[in-house]
């Protein structure tokens, strides 16, 4: 089982995207969808059995659990996470799959100093879309670096350029949902581009940028009969996505319950359109090692 004793305390962030049941189940959604380049990069990375894992902003603790297999027993994954509910949720879903491996950290990922993972302990570090939504991503890069051991590896997915998302046939609708989405994290002290400022940050706090990737997926809707599996799969991506956080959209006043409803109505008619598509937002694939 884990262990509730390595927990953190941390005050209980405001989640731009909340932690409902809804956004859990999405989270979990997406992590599947994109768990063959999570996969593809940690073997990149050079993955281990024995060796000692930081998981970001683990969520309730997708990624983690499958860095704890591929570490084994011998291996340890720090998960951080702001959340209590999701460290609740991840420490107990843990201990239900017997990885005794995870250790739970209740902590703000820009104060990695404040968790008890040692100094130049860990052989690699893991965040997925998580230093788009904290207002210094210069001091989560920094924290990392500090715990990373000389020759560690930091594999940052991210975005850049996020608005270029779009969807054919073109909707203004659509389009003014997207920069509201966005705005919202901005005006949260996020950054939908902060894949633009990495490489310097990494470059500031020693390490060496050893590989930069990108991943730009196409969704074609279930309508798309006789398209590429792939594709159709990752329509799920964008349509739980929406789904979930329109609502949220509207209850910020980012946007209006019109132009959520002019938003859907285009996006459930591309829905059931065989030859529509969504572009999904670039996400880059960053490897950084410690000199």
């Amino acid at each position: 089982m884990t262990h509730p004793s390595s927990v953190q305390s941390v005050a209980q962030a405001d989640y731009v995207l909340g932690t409902d049941p809804a956004e859990a189940a999405r989270l979990g959604l997406q992590h599947r969808l994109w768990s063959d380049a999570a996969h593809a990069a940690w073997k990149h990375a050079a993955i281990t059995p024995g060796q000692t894992v930081l998981d970001l902003g683990s969520g309730p603790g997708h990624a983690s659990f499958d860095l704890a297999q591929l570490v084994g027993p011998t291996g340890v994954v720090h998960a951080v996470e702001e959340s209590a509910t999701y460290v609740h949720a991840l420490t107990a879903a843990a201990a239900a799959r017997h990885l005794g491996n995870i250790r739970p950290h209740h902590a703000d990922v820009q104060r990695l100093e404040s968790t008890a993972i040692p100094p130049a302990s860990v052989d690699l570090a893991w965040a997925r879309w998580v230093l788009c939504f904290v207002p210094d991503p210069a001091a989560v890069v920094r924290g990392v670096a500090r715990l990373l051991k000389p020759g560690g590896r930091f594999i940052v997915f991210d975005y850049f350029d996020y608005a270029t998302m779009t969807i054919a046939p073109r909707s203004r609708a659509y389009q003014k949902v997207i920069d509201a989405t966005a705005q919202s994290w901005r005006s949260r002290g996020g950054d939908p581009d902060v894949v633009g400022r990495l490489p310097g940050f990494c470059r500031e706090a020693g390490l060496d940028v050893t590989r930069l990737h990108l991943h730009h997926r196409l969704a074609q809707p279930p309508a798309a009969a006789g398209a590429n599996s792939d594709n159709l799969s990752m329509w799920a991506w964008p349509d739980t996505w929406w789904r979930t956080y329109v609502p949220k959209l509207i209850a910020m006043g980012a946007i209006t319950q019109a132009d959520a409803d002019a938003f859907f109505a285009h996006w459930n008619a591309a829905a059931a359109n065989p030859s529509a598509f969504a572009v999904c937002p670039p996400v880059y694939e960053l490897i950084a090692t410690k000199r």
